[in-house]
């Protein structure tokens, strides 16, 4: 990893913070480990994201809490129609010599969080588009109420938007069942609380039973989270149909 990039106030080997992040991820769902990178690191990571940012694919798309569209059938949540606005840098954007790129592809990295998870394996995404890749929102955009598809996502914040954008959750949810998933989706914000996301913050959060959102963004500051993909299969990658919505293409390969 490039040492330079992370703060020195955590060191990759510290046992108590990794066991701190397994008891938090266990009960939780989620762990936050603040100013984790150094503030030099955010600087550049923000530069290099303004840079690229003009290549960003943007979508809106609309579909149900559970990240599939909307349709009748199953349970009534799996009915609502949500709706999220945001844009996208890929995997296949950052050169080589990016510094956000290089913290991804670091062993160092890797080893930490597969510890952190409390997991035996763990891999790099094989998706050339969604391995890596920074969230852009813009003033109104929005990431409505979701469950992820996968049991972990790991995410840094670069930058916060003037106002909103606030990283909502409702911890573990998903196991309390049907009738407190539709209260939220409802209004009943009982269950809710606001994870702290100050830029240079790395989150491990379990989506899959976390139902969670990013409120309205607000202001002409973009808020930019990068997403760090991995998974304890190797050669994981996404469908075609996510790449299209979510980056607006194929890889050369998927083209026909």
């Amino acid at each position: 990893m490039t040492s330079a990039a992370v703060n020195p106030r955590y060191r990759l080997d510290d046992e108590s913070l990794i066991s701190a992040a397994v008891r938090q991820m266990n009960s939780e769902g989620v762990c936050v480990l603040p100013e984790f990178l150094a503030s030099t690191a955010v600087r550049d990571m923000v530069a290099e994201c303004d840079a690229l940012a003009p290549l960003a694919h943007r979508s809106a798309p609309r579909r149900n809490p559970y990240l599939t569209r909307a349709a009748s059938g199953g349970a009534p949540t799996a009915e609502a129609v949500l709706y999220d606005s945001l844009e996208v840098l890929a995997y296949d954007q950052f050169p080589p010599t990016s510094v956000l790129r290089r913290l991804y592809e670091s062993d160092d990295l890797l080893h930490l969080i597969r510890r952190c998870l409390g997991l035996d394996a763990l891999h790099r995404y094989a998706d050339p588009f969604g391995a890596l890749n920074v969230s852009i929102m813009r003033d109104g955009d929005v990431l409505d109420w979701h469950f992820d598809m996968t049991d972990f996502v790991v995410s840094i914040a670069l930058q916060s938007s003037q106002s909103g954008g606030e990283f909502e959750n409702a911890p573990l949810i998903r196991d309390s069942g049907e009738h407190a998933i539709a209260a939220l989706l409802d209004g009943d914000r009982s269950a809710v609380r606001v994870e702290p996301m100050t830029p240079g913050t790395l989150m491990l959060f379990n989506g899959r039973r976390s139902m969670h959102r990013v409120s309205p963004i607000g202001g002409p500051t973009p808020r930019y989270v990068a997403l760090l993909a991995y998974d304890t299969k190797p050669g994981t990658d996404s469908t075609d149909e996510l790449k299209l919505s979510r980056y607006g293409r194929l890889p050369e390969r998927s083209r026909t």
